[in-house]
């Protein structure tokens, strides 16, 4: 059995990761617990950033991997499997796996995010982007 030990990150020391010039987005993020950077395993946790107004917003994707939203800051909508929810802070939604989704900012501040899989790491989540953007993507750090 794995001993745990206590691990603490703080978000200032992590980079902004992003889909680059060309991909799916104009979103940016932070994967805070990852199993692959971090010492950490069954968890992938980080802090999503979309500003307001059109482009900035998360495309319609899916992934095997089931995830939760909870809503730090701002004002958005959340589609998942075509039902639109409006989300504030303090909301959470749970995505299950291979459900298509995405998130828009619809206020006027920042709409700030915490994301989670239930995976050991970032890297084992296989975004794949619906409709006009029907690519799998890579994320950039930078």
């Amino acid at each position: 059995m794995d001993e745990f030990h206590p691990f603490v990150v703080h978000e200032n020391d992590v980079p902004h990761e992003c889909w680059g010039d060309d991909g799916p987005g104009a979103v940016s993020w932070k994967t805070l617990l990852s199993g692959d950077r971090t010492p950490t395993e069954a968890m992938t946790l980080g802090v999503t950033e979309i500003q307001p107004g059109d482009p900035d917003r998360m495309y319609l994707h899916r992934h095997e991997h089931a995830e939760t939203y909870y809503f730090l800051k701002g004002q958005g909508k959340v589609v998942v499997s075509g039902i639109e929810h409006d989300v504030d802070a303090g909301a959470v939604v749970f995505v299950p796996s291979n459900a298509v989704h995405s998130v828009r900012n619809t206020g006027k501040e920042v709409l700030r995010l915490l994301y989670v899989f239930a995976a050991d790491s970032f890297s084992e989540v296989e975004y794949v982007f619906e409709g006009d953007h029907p690519e799998v993507a890579t994320p950039l750090q930078d």
